[in-house]
């Protein structure tokens, strides 16, 4: 999406809007990291507190893809923090976006990649490996399926079933 803002793709694209196939998530997110402009093919992950998981899938190779974390909302701690990011920046994943909180806030601004998040919280998450890889997600008002596609910038957050020709 070089140099084409979300603003641009939904102005030209009304009729995936209107018919659900282009969807905004909820502006609920902060935005972390350098990258504040970024897309790619979406890796779905459902935890609750526990960040195991999220370790595990960025220690794997990113190839441009973008994590997408439905940590249920919790506000009760940090399921990312700045060591896995940067792993995550040193394997080629272009984003995360975490409906959670993170920590580790100024080492991930460092790092080149974009991530999102609900908030910042300074208690760490639980080791205990539950959770869903690869499985349909509902957060922000829309539901995601691993492999769709996310474009990110400073406007907001759009989901689409196919990569955008724009």
């Amino acid at each position: 999406m070089a140099l084409v803002t979300t603003a641009e793709v939904c102005d030209a694209n009304s009729q995936l809007i209107a018919s659900g196939e282009l969807r905004a998530l909820q502006p609920i997110f902060q935005i972390y990291g350098r990258r504040q402009v970024f897309s790619g093919q979406i890796v779905t992950l459902k935890v609750f507190e526990d960040n195991v998981l999220v370790r595990e899938l960025l220690e794997e190779k990113g190839n441009g893809r973008v994590l997408v974390v439905d940590g249920g909302g919790s506000l009760r701690c940090a399921i990312l923090g700045g060591n896995p990011v940067v792993q995550a920046q040193n394997n080629g994943w272009a984003g995360i976006v975490v409906n959670g909180c993170i920590r580790d806030v100024d080492e991930i601004n460092g790092c080149d990649i974009g991530v999102r998040a609900l908030a910042s919280h300074p208690m760490k998450a639980n080791k205990k490996r539950h959770g869903e890889k690869h499985v349909p997600i509902s957060l922000a008002g829309t539901r995601i399926r691993d492999g769709e596609w996310l474009y990110a910038d400073t406007d907001g957050i759009l989901i689409s079933p196919t990569e955008l020709s724009v």
